[in-house]
């Protein structure tokens, strides 16, 4: 009739670190998840998320429906007036938009002249993996002027190939 105590007791101290032993293939799971499926998702999200927030007019883009057509105009952040034919307009949610087919370029003005620096200072990652400034090539030393001799040589050599050609040949 009475319930033994040592069924309810513990053995020994070390039930902590078989809990987290059971525990740890999943954990193991879950960050090959993370950066294998996860990380690489939300980062192509980003991307398309500024992609379709750099749209303006004259670039080219396809729908999600798979319609192409140039961006017209840019009504307000939401919308798009996209011009699928001649004179064929239709208007666009942003969200809509797959992907940018060509971009145009910007117009340059004064935003434009304040954000060219001329130099890119990448770090040293950035110059260990080619994303640095490029050296300039080391320009070839100045050829000497040939004398009189070199070229007598010269014409001696070329004739003797013409000679190793012809007996190859037969």
């Amino acid at each position: 009739m009475f319930i033994s105590p040592a069924y309810a007791q513990a053995v020994g101290g070390a039930g902590g670190g078989e809990a987290f032993q059971a525990f740890l293939p999943l954990i193991l799971i879950f960050i090959v998840f993370y950066f294998l499926l996860i990380r690489p998702q939300q980062k192509k999200i980003k991307q398309h998320k500024e992609t379709l927030d750099a749209i303006r007019r004259g670039d080219k883009v396809i729908t999600g429906g798979g319609i192409i057509g140039t961006v017209t105009k840019v009504d307000n952040d939401m919308e798009l007036t996209v011009e699928i034919a001649k004179d064929i307009k239709v208007k666009v949610q942003r969200s809509t938009i797959a992907g940018v087919v060509n971009r145009t370029d910007p117009v340059a003005g004064k935003a434009a002249a304040a954000n060219d620096t001329g130099k890119k200072s990448g770090g040293l990652l950035a110059s260990l993996f080619g994303g640095g400034a490029k050296a300039a090539a080391p320009a070839e030393p100045a050829k000497p002027e040939a004398s009189s001799d070199d070229d007598a040589a010269d014409s001696k050599d070329s004739a003797d190939d013409a000679d190793t050609k012809g007996s190859e040949k037969s």
